[in-house]
């Protein structure tokens, strides 16, 4: 077995404990709002992409420094 086929089947094992911690069996809950309606869960992964960008725009990106240690430009 190469290498590719090892790491499948370690995530796929990866992936088989965390289907038995969470019950996919069960109904999703959903928040009301007026006229919106969304399950939890999508409103977690709403919320961690928005989180996700605003880091990506407060974070600064790393700058090409000279050997002299002067930032040129």
């Amino acid at each position: 077995m190469d290498i590719l086929g090892v790491v499948h089947n370690s995530f796929l094992g990866v992936l088989g404990m965390l289907g038995s911690i969470v019950n996919l069996e069960a109904p999703g809950y959903y928040i009301h709002w007026h006229f919106i309606q969304i399950s939890v869960a999508n409103l977690i992964v709403i919320g961690l992409m928005l989180l996700v960008f605003v880091l990506a725009i407060l974070l600064p990106f790393p700058r090409h420094r000279s050997k002299g240690g002067a930032d040129n430009g």
